[in-house]
């Protein structure tokens, strides 16, 4: 119960919030514990396209973390191919109950806008990243324009 009445209000602040880089973010019919959104990242390569969003809470929010899996498919390091995001602020480890959904939401466009290959999920991606940076940035901007959706206006 307690999840519900802070998810009720972290959602309410989130659409009044207006974020530029996060759209449409709303709770399913069925569930107040999943929430979709759009993703819209302001830096290149990411900024030809727009991601969608899945946040999957426990039960037990606040006292576990969320889940966010994209939908969109990202070519990322931080991102897996099933659209699991490495982000440290909802490891178990690193979890506190204190924590809001808008700040989880701000580090995920953080890693979106700076990919951190010291922590990658595509190992493959990341030493791209580092070593051929160019290539990684046109090959990532190319999979965004073929794969991503629509920015909105």
């Amino acid at each position: 119960m307690a999840a519900t009445r802070r998810l009720t209000r972290e959602l309410s602040d989130l659409v009044e919030a207006k974020m530029s880089t996060l759209r449409n973010i709303e709770s399913s019919d069925e569930s107040l514990l999943m929430w979709t959104g759009l993703l819209v990242p302001e830096k290149a390569p990411y900024n030809k396209g727009a991601f969608r969003i899945e946040i999957n809470f426990p039960p037990q929010y606040p006292f576990m973390p969320p889940k966010i899996l994209f939908k969109t498919k990202i070519y990322h390091p931080n991102v897996d191919e099933k659209g699991e995001v490495c982000l440290p602020i909802i490891s178990t480890d690193n979890w506190k109950p204190t924590t809001r959904t808008e700040q989880v939401l701000q580090a995920l466009v953080a890693i979106v806008h700076n990919p951190e290959p010291e922590h990658p999920l595509r190992s493959d991606l990341a030493e791209e990243f580092v070593r051929e940076h160019k290539k990684f940035m046109k090959t990532a901007e190319e999979f965004t324009k073929k794969n991503a959706e629509k920015r909105p206006e």
